[in-house]
């Protein structure tokens, strides 16, 4: 009991004395940046992945070709969820003397029970969202297919036996965004008012939906039960169904959300590392009267590490409270700004906050705090004998080992991870490479410089160690910053470019051979951009590898593989690759015609099938057999907007096919009529409009976008903190100089002058390195880890790394402000006392 207790009078008096104020501060500032990142992350990917199920009109969905009863049913009335129905199938459509296929849909009380639909209740009238289904008697349609049957708001609609009127038009949907080849108008009626219409019968094809949504444990236990109950004709739909630009957007926001974790926790290393190491130097004399008195090595050991311990929950409890309540001042502004909820902050963050801290602590405060036991008695007469402790470098090592994993923990990625941790390594190395090279030269020239300028600079070069850990620290911290600031603009910049005001906004479906060139001239005379037009095959996977395959061979590899194998989907033939494809391994076809047909594959396609290069796939092509062997992989750019396939063929291998061509056009609004002239020239066609999810991508990446930005302007704050704390934490011996300095006479405009070059020094090499490895590794992440095209910006690495030196010369001069401020005798006193 004794020796808990001298820790915890000892903490009482340094933290009286101000002795670890620096290093609880410190470790105060990385576990508040850790666990407000950690907060805010935590909350806005919840919020998004609720909005994101937006996209489904709730949190999970059970499709089935016949009405969902039994066990599904029942899990879906459990505690803390809500359920709903609704009914598709395709029906003629009436609207005066116009006749039409459409896509009808009987929507349930409460649908949706996430999202809104947005509709139009007079013709120019404003959107806005929906406070219910349509009241029975009445119907909604999609504003393309109301343009296309020339519909207007009052009208009467014919629907099998009834006649329902046009009470409002769709201008977005809540799922409009899992499946946009939904090519026929959209009709949206009560679905009370479906028996009346007399439409569904024995054979009708209808599709029926379950929809649920609740609570997050709730809507996971029902998840599980209905994967282990889906019946043969059933299947399981969750946001990760949604259309890959959806997918993408929500992906790349997760892995910067970890990245600024990632950076928090870096941060948080340099801070409490520089701290702990004054720390321990703070206490050197005190352990050295301590062992003329008798004290043990064990007894120094449990004082010392207690104290440590002590003070690390302490700090990580007020870190943590602070984190807190930081994060519910922006969770408040957040949701304002978004229009969503945002749910309330979780358990998880804090104790990690705590995981990171005590860990930081021990890994980097542990080893200078170890040495101190074996501090020789003969330094209360010498102050130049300094301790050395093996084992402190062991505890050191399992410290950076620690780092490693939490960086791994963090990143939830293993290729972010290992990318970050070579890149901190690299630029450790680097960076004490060129300050050693730095004290060389200065060493050399000091001779030559005069007055202020040559003091500054001959401190870098006398306190070779400290320099060398100074300019290490500040490095490796203003590269976590820039590097955020890289990899965040590359992001913006991506989402901006790929969601571009002329993005593809009509996709043409059906076009027969005969039909290109008066397609053409239709699209010349209006004014518009040619089409780029490709042909589209149907086929269904019959082999692999000479083995016949069906769905069931796919149980294993997850539904989605399942799903790929029953269904038929879109062949296509391409004679070479376009900007928005890109080979990840094997070689295309480029400018060449195979001897033998061959196959380029979307790689995440042919991953869930398991095809490889060289492998032979077969598809039945209404009723005739193709086979092909797969030569290329591709990564697809799926937010071009553009018509892209999973299987892409050699030219002239699917020559002989029964085919039709598919094209995507921009539409400026101005051009109302389009549809409808378009399909009176053209009646076979389909035209899909995609303007409703152009607008629910667009949704999607501005809020993802702002909560990028909340957590990087968030992280970079605590990190100038962090990185301040860092810098105050290596200043004793400065502020010893230049009370020496005050007491020979030393002006304060040549201490500021000499402080000032120091710093510039240290800050300009510290600054460049940064810029440059933060460049470097921006690059290696943002193709390998956000799949990102990425050149290097060096205008933005120039002002980076000016920034960064400016950042470490006013942070320094900040820090060692007392110097000037205080009276010389004060300081010494303080330092030699």
């Amino acid at each position: 009991m004794r020796t808990p207790a001298l820790a915890w009078r000892q903490l009482r008096r340094d933290l009286a004395a101000g002795d670890v104020r620096i290093l609880f501060a410190a470790l105060v500032l990385a576990v508040v940046a850790v666990t407000a990142v950690g907060f805010v992350t935590d909350r806005a990917e919840r919020a998004l992945a609720i909005e994101a199920n937006r996209l489904l009109g709730g949190d999970v969905v059970v499709r089935g070709d016949a009405p969902i009863e039994g066990a599904l049913r029942e899990a879906a009335g459990a505690s803390g969820l809500r359920q709903t129905e609704t009914m598709e199938f395709q029906t003629m459509i009436r609207a005066g003397e116009d006749l039409q296929l459409g896509d009808l849909r009987g929507l349930g009380e409460g649908f949706p029970l996430r999202g809104a639909f947005r509709i139009v209740e007079a013709a120019g009238g404003v959107e806005r969202d929906a406070p219910a289904v349509p009241a029975q008697g009445t119907l909604w349609m999609s504003q393309a297919g109301a343009e296309t049957l020339g519909a207007r708001i009052g009208d009467r609609i014919g629907i099998g036996e009834s006649q329902l009127r046009l009470a409002a038009l769709v201008v977005q949907e809540p799922d409009a965004a899992l499946d946009y080849f939904n090519v026929a108008p959209k009709v949206f009626l009560n679905l009370a008012d479906v028996p009346a219409t007399g439409l569904v019968q024995e054979g009708s094809r209808i599709r029926y939906r379950l929809v649920v949504a609740g609570q997050a444990d709730a809507v996971e236990r029902f998840t599980g039960i209905a994967r282990e109950s889906l019946a043969r004709g059933q299947r399981l739909e969750t946001a990760q169904d949604a259309r890959p630009e959806i997918r993408s957007a929500l992906d790349r926001a997760g892995r910067f959300l970890g990245l600024a974790a990632l950076v928090s926790v870096v941060l948080a290393a340099v801070a409490v590392a520089m701290a702990a190491r004054r720390h321990s130097e703070r206490h050197l004399s005190g352990t050295a009267v301590m062992r003329c008195l008798g004290a043990s090595q064990r007894t120094l050991v449990g004082i010392h590490v207690g104290e440590l311990i002590l003070l690390g929950l302490a700090a990580c409890t007020a870190g943590v409270l602070i984190a807190f309540a930081l994060q519910w001042g922006v969770g408040r502004w957040l949701q304002q700004a978004l229009g969503i909820d945002i749910p309330g902050a979780g358990l998880l963050p804090a104790l990690q906050g705590y995981g990171v801290g005590l860990t930081v602590l021990l890994a980097f405060g542990a080893p200078p705090v170890l040495a101190l036991r074996r501090v020789p008695a003969l330094r209360v007469l010498r102050r130049d004998l300094d301790p050395a402790e093996p084992s402190a470098w062991l505890v050191a090592l399992a410290g950076i080992a620690g780092l490693g994993a939490l960086l791994w923990w963090k990143a939830g990625s293993a290729t972010l991870g290992l990318t970050m941790l070579a890149g901190i390594t690299a630029t450790l190395a680097v960076l004490a490479l060129l300050a050693w090279l730095l004290i060389v030269v200065v060493r050399r020239l000091r001779t030559r410089l005069r007055g202020s300028l040559r003091y500054g600079l001959a401190n870098v070069s006398r306190r070779a160690g400290t320099s060398i850990a100074q300019v290490s620290a500040l490095g490796l911290g203003l590269m976590a910053l820039l590097l955020l600031t890289f990899v965040r603009t590359d992001l913006l910049d991506r989402w901006q470019r790929s969601l571009a005001a002329d993005a593809p906004n009509r996709f043409i479906v059906n076009v027969q051979q005969d039909q290109l060139d008066p397609l053409r001239g239709f699209m010349r005379a209006r004014g518009l951009d040619e089409p780029a037009l490709y042909p589209m095959i149907r086929g269904r996977l019959s082999a692999h590898n000479g083995q016949p395959v069906s769905g069931g061979d796919y149980a294993e590899e997850g539904e989605r593989a399942r799903r790929r194998a029953d269904r038929e989907f879109n062949l296509s033939m391409a004679d070479a690759l376009r900007e928005d494809n890109a080979v990840t391994a094997g070689e295309f076809w480029d400018g060449r015609t195979p001897e033998a047909p061959e196959l380029s594959v979307e790689e995440g396609f042919a991953q869930s099938l398991g095809w490889k290069l060289g492998d032979t796939v077969a598809f039945d092509i209404a009723g005739q057999a193709f086979e092909a062997r797969v030569t290329s992989l591709r990564k697809v750019d799926w937010e071009s907007f553009r018509p892209n396939f999973f299987v892409l063929a050699s030219p002239g291998a699917l020559d002989g096919y029964s085919a039709s061509w598919i094209t995507a056009v921009s539409v400026p609004p101005q051009h109302a009529g389009f549809t409808r002239d378009l399909l009176a020239q053209f009646p076979n066609l389909s035209v899909v409009d995609v303007d409703a999810v152009l607008k629910q991508v667009r949704s999607t990446a501005d809020q993802v976008s702002l909560v990028v930005q909340v957590v990087f302007w968030f992280s970079m704050a605590a990190g100038v903190l962090v990185l301040l704390a860092a810098i105050s934490a290596s200043q004793d011996e400065r502020l010893l100089e230049g009370g020496v300095m005050r007491v020979l006479g030393g002006s304060r405009r040549q201490l500021r002058l000499a402080q000032a070059s120091e710093f510039a020094a240290i800050g300009l090499l510290s600054g460049l390195v940064a810029a440059i490895a933060a460049s470097v590794l921006s690059g290696v992440i943002a193709t390998r880890v956000f799949d990102l095209p990425w050149t290097a910006n060096w205008r933005l690495a120039a002002i980076g790394g000016g920034i960064g030196m400016l950042a470490a010369l006013l942070a320094g001069l900040f820090a060692t402000r007392k110097v000037l401020d205080a009276p010389p005798s004060v300081t010494l006193r303080e330092l030699q006392g």
